[in-house]
């Protein structure tokens, strides 16, 4: 799909026009062969740069060809399985044609843009180039932190789940929530070494009332790597304490039950070995039956006594 919008005098709205014009935006989201071939006749785009953020193992770096400058990074993408809400990155590239066209692409449909495009963004202008690009980082940042606070919230929820189960269902979420977080700090740390580099300059037009943005952006980023780093090191730690608690569990489970199988197990040999067709002791007697069942019960009960003793029942 491929959206276009145009910043307009002299209100400076935001309007989706349908064909290119110097100074529009232009989102490309899950193209097709048709329209990434419109774009690239149309406005001579490189085309190794305009399907490089396709690739979703495309890693974050910037690339220079001559009048077009491609930024690609990685940014938090969620969707839902049919058993639980899964986090991962996806790359995001972030294309300046000949500082005429500004054109973001994705191989999916991008969630950090849609602010943007529904016009949520204040001061968004699409001929402001460089500017446009920080408010897309500064944007991805904060989305990193939220599905960081939204991942520690469904910890503590599994957490609570485990202290009342022995399944593994629950660790298989906990596995992958520490997936996801392992995701999102190798992105967040590619991502600040693009950052640095647009700190630098040399790459797109740095302008002195957007230094200040690309500041907090790189601020948010390293919050995110911090907050990242310290979540996983909280989820792996308790990851490890409910699989010994587990394990645990479940030895006293087969303690107790190997317990209870010695204690049944007295009665069972003493009703075997009366039941042998031979001369026994008070085989005879009318009452011989109630003094091997009495006997069979105080001899288990002693059994029950002695392991109580010693922990095992």
């Amino acid at each position: 799909m491929v959206e276009i919008f145009l910043t307009v005098e002299p209100k400076k709205e935001i309007i989706q026009i349908d064909h290119f014009e110097k100074g529009c935006w232009i989102n490309i989201s899950a193209p097709t062969e048709e329209e990434l071939a419109r774009v690239q006749n149309e406005l001579m785009v490189d085309p190794k740069l305009l399907r490089d953020s396709l690739d979703d193992e495309e890693k974050p770096r910037i690339d220079v060809d001559e009048d077009q400058t491609l930024v690609i990074v990685d940014i938090p993408y969620v969707y839902e399985d049919e058993q639980s809400i899964k986090f991962e990155t996806i790359p995001l590239g972030l294309l300046v044609v000949r500082d005429e066209y500004f054109i973001s692409i994705c191989s999916k449909e991008a969630p950090v843009l849609k602010p943007f495009i529904h016009k949520q963004i204040r001061n968004l202008y699409t001929y402001k180039k460089t500017r446009f690009i920080f408010q897309i980082l500064f944007s991805t940042a904060k989305d990193y932190l939220k599905y960081l606070r939204h991942i520690d919230k469904k910890t503590e929820y599994l957490e609570g789940s485990l202290h009342k189960s022995m399944r593994n269902r629950e660790l298989f979420k906990l596995l992958e929530l520490e997936k996801s977080l392992v995701f999102f700090t190798t992105s967040l740390k590619s991502n600040e070494i693009v950052l640095e580099k647009l700190f630098r300059g040399k790459y797109i037009k740095m302008y002195e009332e957007d230094q200040e943005l690309l500041e907090d952006v790189i601020t948010e980023n390293k919050q995110a790597i911090e907050m990242a780093n310290i979540y996983s090191s909280i989820l792996k730690g308790m990851m490890d304490a409910f699989s010994s608690v587990i394990s645990n569990n479940l030895n006293i489970v087969m303690k107790f039950l190997t317990s209870v199988t010695i204690v049944f197990s007295i009665p069972t040999i003493i009703f075997s070995f009366y039941g042998m067709n031979v001369a026994l002791p008070f085989d005879s007697h009318p009452l011989s039956w109630l003094y091997i069942l009495i006997g069979s019960v105080l001899l288990s009960l002693i059994v029950v006594v002695i392991l109580n003793r010693r922990q095992l029942l």
